[in-house]
């Protein structure tokens, strides 16, 4: 009887221990060690000021942001489908097909640091598809989730003046 009391207590404290897992995880490491490594994009949300809603990359985006443990960042984001140029040439596109392909996507990267108290990003660019952004201050984005599988952050204000809500989940092992 002892013996199956026991078992029954171990079997009851493992699953109490596994079912913290996930927020013991988001607990015990910080807000930069967490967000090490590579995102899948999944959605974004453009808000306007007076609450209109769109998803600029449209339902099924592609892109990904990498973050290292020295302080860098890449990201791509795009449409699903990123218009092809007729020549096969970049250097040669007409500029219908480049403004195809400026609206379907936008690079970018650079060094970021994490303020831990307010969960803010602070993004430096060093180079970007979209150069009106170089040069300009720091860009801020505000962590709304972070765990170990999923990341969700707002850029309160892009150039254009819309609020964009972003959602990425962790890359899997290759």
């Amino acid at each position: 009887m002892r013996k199956r009391l026991a078992t029954i207590s171990f079997i009851v404290l493992l699953a109490s221990v596994l079912l913290a897992a996930p927020s013991a995880w988001a607990q015990q490491r910080s807000v930069k060690d967490s967000l090490i490594g590579s995102w899948m994009f999944v959605s974004v949300i453009a808000e306007q000021s007076d609450g209109t809603r769109s998803e600029p990359f449209g339902q099924e985006p592609r892109g990904i942001i990498v973050f290292t443990g020295d302080g860098y960042f890449s990201l791509f984001q795009s449409q699903a489908e990123v218009p092809r140029l007729a020549t096969g040439d970049r250097g040669r596109a007409t500029p219908e097909e480049a403004q195809g392909v400026v609206r379907a996507s936008i690079a970018y990267f650079g060094t970021y640091t994490v303020n831990e108290a307010d969960r803010t990003l602070s993004l430096r660019l060093l180079g970007s598809t979209f150069s009106n952004l170089l040069g300009s201050a720091e860009q801020r984005r505000v962590i709304t989730e972070l765990s170990e599988t999923e990341l969700r952050f707002t850029n309160p204000r892009t150039p254009s003046g819309l609020t964009l809500h972003t959602v990425w989940r962790r890359a899997p092992p290759m």
